[in-house]
């Protein structure tokens, strides 16, 4: 798939405020500071689409793009940053909650974690989250332009090993470097596949 048009259009506080026009939607979410913004502007070709920002918790809104016309990139705020006040915390997390349980156009919701750590139990919890909810989900291991061949390989067989603890098999998952472009193409195909799959469907 080819990104031709990537266009702001909203920022929602609630789910009742969301687009209504029934696009498929494909939503980001990840740990604070995982790479966020960076992965998007990547994929969409504009590094300025999704604000990026070196103080974690900046988004802290539902943010669709509409990709080429046809379907929505969500941004949705990241759990886990610590310094953010409880309030904001459980505010953050009922929105995270109603968006990821209730939109009904969400088809894959997009699980960021960082290639260079363990598994992280906040991580593993919301993941655990979405497979008791059936929540579509896939795993984007992001910033692998900060390690070795050997140690991508190492901690992703690690992240496998972890999962199979708990899950009969490791999810969807793609490898992506948001400075080197790595992963794109991956992504942006399996995003189309499924479209595909989805106008067939509707036929």
């Amino acid at each position: 798939m080819q990104v031709k048009t990537a266009t702001f259009v909203k920022s929602s506080a609630r789910l009742i405020q969301c687009p209504v026009d029934k696009k498929p939607e494909y939503a980001f979410i990840g740990r604070s500071n995982v790479g966020k913004s960076s992965l998007i502007n990547m994929l969409v070709n504009n590094k300025k689409l999704a604000k990026t920002s070196g103080r974690p918790g900046k988004t802290q809104l539902i943010n669709h793009f509409e990709i080429n016309g046809e379907w929505y990139l969500v941004d949705l705020p990241g759990y886990g940053y610590a310094k953010v006040s409880k309030k904001s915390k459980e505010k953050f997390g009922a929105l995270i909650q109603d968006y990821v349980e209730k939109r009904e156009d969400m088809t894959n919701l997009f699980v960021l974690i960082d290639s260079r750590l363990a598994p992280q139990p906040i991580d593993l919890e919301f993941m655990e989250f979405c497979g008791v909810k059936g929540i579509p989900f896939s795993i984007v291991f992001t910033k692998i332009d900060k390690l070795t061949g050997n140690q991508i390989n190492k901690n992703i067989r690690a992240y496998q090993k972890r999962m199979l603890q708990d899950w009969e098999e490791m999810p969807v998952y793609f490898a992506t470097s948001a400075e080197a472009g790595t992963g794109k193409d991956e992504l942006l195909g399996y995003i189309a596949t499924i479209n595909k799959q989805l106008k067939a469907g509707k036929s």
